[in-house]
C-alpha cells in the first residue's frame, strides 16, 4: 500500500527562504520508519522556488513566468540533495521526478508516468516528487502542488494522501484572525464545508492555501483515497496520520473507487469546450449510463477536434465530462439530428456524439 505526503513551501521553506531543516530531518525521518515497516512512500515537494529565491538573494516571490522557472532551475537541485541526504540516512534511496501538467493530461503520458512511480516503489525507492517548474508554461500548470498531489494518489490508487502543512488542520475559521476558530476533527460528508470559513491564506513562496488543500482532500475523497490535512512541523504527525490515529483533519474516502481511466478523464484532461443537452439527454446521462447522441444536444460551444474532452451542462448545471468523438464544426451541423439524419451528412460518422465508456458525471 502506498502513503503520499505532500510538503508544502511552508514546511520546506521558512519566512526568509531558508531550508527549514528541523523539519525536514522529522519528516524525513518518519518516511524512513514508514519505509522499513513496508510502506511505499511517495512524497510530493514544493520549495524549489523559494530555495532558489534564497540562493539568489531575491527579495519576493517573481511574478513573471521566465523569472520563476529561472528561480527552480537554481533551486531544484539543492532541494533534491536535502531530501536524499536525509533519507538516505534511514537507509532509504530516493529518486527525483519532476511532472508538469501535460504529462498527465496526455493519457500516454499519464500512463507512462505513473508505470516510473510504479517501478520505483516496486525496487522500494522513495519518488520525491515536484513540478518541473523551468518547463512548465502559466498557461499548463498545476497552480499549486496540492493538485499534484492529490493527481499522484489517484495515479498510484494510493490508500492514503496527507497534506503537511504548518496549521494543525482545517478550521471552522481561520484560526489567525479569528480566535473562536475550532479545528475540524473530521469531515464525512462535503456538505459541512458550507458551514466553514475557508480562507485562502498562504505562505510568501507558496500559491496553495487551505483552500487549495480541501479541494486536493475532496479529489482524493472521490478517488475512494482518504487524505488528512495536518501539521507537518509537529514531529510524529506524518506517522500518527498514516496509523489512522487523530491527528489534524481526517476526509473520510467515498465507498466507491472509479475506474483510473474517468478519474484522468475528470481530473487530469482539460476540457475545451461546452455541449448543452436537453431534459430528455440530461437525464440519461445521470440515471441510465447512456451514451450521448446527437439528437440531444443543443448547444455546442468552443473550439475542439474529435478527441478531445467537453463539458455536459444541462440548464447551466454541469452533468458530466466525456471525450467527444466530433469536432465543434461538424457536431454544430447534426446537433439535434437523429441517426438516420446524421449518416446521411456524415456517412462515416460515429452513433456517439459521446460514447458511455468515455464520459463521466460530474
Amino acid at each position: 500500500m502506498t502513503v503520499v505526503a505532500k510538503l508544502g513551501s511552508s514546511i520546506v521553506a521558512g519566512e526568509d527562504g531558508a531550508l527549514r531543516i528541523d523539519v525536514l530531518d522529522r519528516v524525513c525521518s518518519q518516511v524512513g520508519e514508514l519505509h522499513a515497516g513496508g510502506e511505499n512512500v511517495v512524497m510530493i515537494t514544493s520549495g524549489a522556488i523559494a530555495r532558489g529565491m534564497r540562493v539568489l538573494d531575491l527579495g519576493r516571490r517573481p511574478a513573471a513566468i521566465d523569472e520563476l522557472q529561472a528561480a527552480s532551475a537554481v533551486g531544484q537541485g539543492s532541494l533534491f540533495r536535502a531530501y536524499e541526504e536525509r533519507l538516505g540516512q534511514a537507509e532509504v534511496r530516493a529518486a527525483q521526478v519532476l511532472l508538469t501538467a501535460s504529462d498527465l493530461q496526455l493519457r500516454t503520458h499519464y500512463l507512462n508516468a505513473r508505470r516510473t512511480l510504479s517501478r520505483l516503489l516496486a525496487w522500494r525507492v522513495v519518488p520525491v516528487v515536484n513540478e518541473n517548474d523551468t518547463t512548465a508554461t502559466d498557461e499548463i500548470t498545476f497552480g499549486d502542488n496540492d493538485f499534484l498531489a492529490a493527481q499522484v494518489a489517484i495515479m498510484l490508487e494510493a490508500r492514503l494522501l496527507v497534506l503537511l502543512t504548518d496549521q494543525a488542520g482545517l478550521y471552522t475559521k481561520d484560526p489567525r484572525r479569528h480566535d473562536d476558530a475550532d479545528l475540524v476533527d473530521e469531515v464525512t460528508d462535503e456538505s459541512q464545508l458550507a458551514s466553514y470559513e475557508i480562507g485562502e491564506h498562504t505562505s510568501p513562496f507558496g500559491l496553495g492555501g487551505m483552500r487549495s488543500k480541501v479541494a486536493a482532500a475532496g479529489m482524493a475523497g472521490a478517488s475512494g483515497i482518504a487524505a488528512v490535512i495536518c501539521d507537518g512541523t509537529t514531529d510524529g504527525t506524518l506517522l500518527s496520520a498514516a496509523r489512522g490515529e487523530a491527528t489534524g483533519t481526517r476526509f473520510q474516502p467515498h465507498p466507491e473507487r472509479t475506474s483510473s481511466f474517468k478519474l484522468w478523464l475528470r481530473y487530469a484532461k482539460p476540457s475545451h469546450g461546452t455541449l448543452q443537452v436537453d431534459d430528455g439527454a440530461a437525464r440519461v446521462l445521470r440515471e441510465s449510463g447512456s451514451s450521448l447522441l446527437p439528437v440531444g444536444i443543443t448547444e455546442v460551444e468552443g473550439d475542439f477536434e474529435a478527441g478531445d474532452a467537453v463539458e455536459v451542462t444541462a440548464d447551466g448545471q454541469t452533468i458530466g465530462k466525456g471525450i467527444v468523438n466530433y469536432s465543434a464544426g461538424e457536431l454544430r451541423r447534426i446537433k439535434g439530428l437523429r441517426t438516420d439524419k446524421v449518416r446521411e451528412l456524415l456517412p462515416h460518422a460515429s452513433e456517439e456524439a459521446v460514447h458511455r465508456d468515455y464520459f463521466v458525471l460530474t
